[in-house]
């Protein structure tokens, strides 16, 4: 009987984890090495990173005079529901020394919660699907890479349809293993 229990216990474990799509970025310091500590605070503290992209080398968006940004798309599950999830990114940013000056400003560690599983929420902290992917070339870069027939659960469009139709044309570049 007990064996039983503890089989339920699993299964609803299992059932409860949702599919997380992250967005990192960094244009301070050493930013390779930024997103990797970040990954590893990530599958630490949040869950099972699936999948990760390569790095991208992304012109700045939003405030555009500043260093690039390096970024990377991961996919993972996670049992934390979406404020647990929001505040503990919030938190590994901070273990980080993220200091928030100014919106859209140069940072040591950015986590953007891009899709909790098919889940829309507009709620005063946290937005999902993040409200400007379809803008921005540096977010559907490495979701086309990893997840190009992916249909948006909001636009009901596919990942690589709207990269081929975002009007962002800021740089961004894949690194190779070698660059990065």
């Amino acid at each position: 009987m007990l064996f039983i229990k503890c089989l339920n216990k699993i299964v609803e474990k299992i059932t409860h984890m949702q599919s997380i799509i992250l967005l990192l970025g960094s244009n301070l310091g050493e930013t390779k090495q930024n997103l990797v500590i970040a990954s590893q605070l990530i599958s630490k503290k949040v869950g099972k990173i699936d999948r990760s992209s390569d790095f991208y080398e992304t012109a700045a968006w939003g405030k555009t005079d500043q260093a690039d940004f390096l970024n990377q798309v991961l996919i993972l599950k996670t049992e934390l529901e979406p404020l647990e999830l929001l505040a503990q990114l919030q938190a590994i940013e901070l273990e980080m020394g993220r200091v928030r000056f100014e919106k859209w400003g140069a940072r040591l560690i950015d986590i953007d919660i891009l899709f909790y599983g098919e889940q829309v929420l507009d709620l005063p902290d946290l937005k999902v699907p993040h409200p400007f992917i379809q803008e921005r070339r540096f977010t559907l870069m490495p979701l086309v890479e990893l997840v190009p027939d992916m249909i948006h659960s909001v636009l009901k469009v596919s990942m690589k349809d709207l990269l081929d139709a975002c009007p962002d044309k800021l740089s961004a570049k894949r690194l190779d293993k070698s660059e990065a």
